[in-house]
């Protein structure tokens, strides 16, 4: 079996075990189109390995990095491809909360996803019959894991985009857990992972957009221990035409944005790519059509509104 690139084990030797710093050390850069930052009570050359893992972990499943297995299955025709412990990992993951939300989630909307464009100097809507045609290749029935070698039947083909980010922080965060890591946050833009206290006992603070303020407002603020904290909102990737909001999350059936009133989800919970898929699911299916999905997983969830209305599952009391 496959596994990521030699680079994570140089990565690894940089690192210190039962690392533990009084004073914070932060890394900020760019992967998974987002800027990444990582906070830990560690030495600076453990927040550095930890953030150059991120990029590591893209460089396998990214869609558009030709270093990647996901690139490799959209481009191989329908032909079986031996992929990495962690693309097979993520995969199941993937295919198993599309079931559990009767494809809500959909690992395979590549194809709809890819033409919409949403940083367009003139951004559209797709042609219709381009996004008809579209829709009859998504569907992940058509994805077939056997141990490693993975399949794509009828077209189909993969973007990890609502699970990926997900993954990588957990990814991350195990690591950082290895090396004796005993506090830190990890933000891949709108998706955090916490783990432990600040060595003064101190809480994380995890704050939620408000959809209609800047993206320094907060609609609320969290104050966690250890948790993985996800939102997916219709202001990350969007553009306005004739005073309608098209975002980039999109119904699998139909290709178009999701059109409910719903403004952001955010799940919280144990495991960041879990949480990641679940938010996506979530604002597809819509407040009460996401509560049997919700039973099923230990998390909690937040639904904000466009009109600026709140609600939340399990019910608060």
């Amino acid at each position: 079996m496959k596994r990521l690139p030699s680079l994570l084990a140089a990565l690894l030797t940089l690192a210190f075990i039962g690392c533990r710093a009084e004073q914070p050390h932060s890394a900020v850069g760019y992967a998974c189109d987002t800027v990444v930052t990582i906070t830990a009570y560690a030495p600076q050359e453990t927040v550095d390995a930890a953030l150059a893992l991120c990029t590591a972990y893209e460089s396998v499943l990214s869609k558009t990095r030709e270093t990647s297995d996901i690139y490799a299955l959209n481009h191989a025709d329908g032909a079986p491809i031996e992929v990495r412990d962690e693309t097979a990992e993520v995969l199941r993951l993937a295919l198993e909360v599309g079931e559990q939300s009767e494809g809500a989630f959909d690992v395979t909307i590549a194809p709809l996803s890819a033409l919409w464009d949403f940083r367009a100097e003139e951004p559209s809507v797709p042609d219709a019959a381009l996004l008809s045609e579209a829709s009859k290749r998504v569907d992940d029935k058509n994805v077939t894991i056997e141990g490693n070698t993975v399949t794509l039947q009828n077209g189909a083909e993969l973007d990890l985009g609502g699970v990926a980010k997900g993954y990588i922080a957990d990814r991350v965060a195990e690591y950082l857990s290895s090396q004796g890591v005993s506090a830190f946050c990890i933000n891949m833009g709108g998706n955090v992972v916490t783990h432990g206290r600040k060595p003064n006992g101190a809480l994380w603070t995890i704050g939620i957009r408000d959809p209609n303020g800047t993206p320094e407002q907060s609609e609320e603020v969290l104050s966690v221990e250890s948790a993985a904290v996800v939102t997916s909102g219709n202001y990350e990737r969007f553009f306005l035409l004739d005073g309608v909001r098209y975002h980039h999350i999109l119904d699998p059936d139909t290709g178009m944005p999701i059109q409910n009133g719903l403004a952001s989800v955010t799940i919280v919970g144990t495991e960041s790519a879990l949480c990641d898929a679940l938010s996506t699911a979530c604002f597809v299916l819509g407040e009460q059509a996401s509560i049997p999905l919700l039973d099923r997983y230990d998390v909690r969830a937040i639904f904000l509104y466009e009109n600026g209305s709140r609600s939340a599952y399990p019910r608060e009391r």
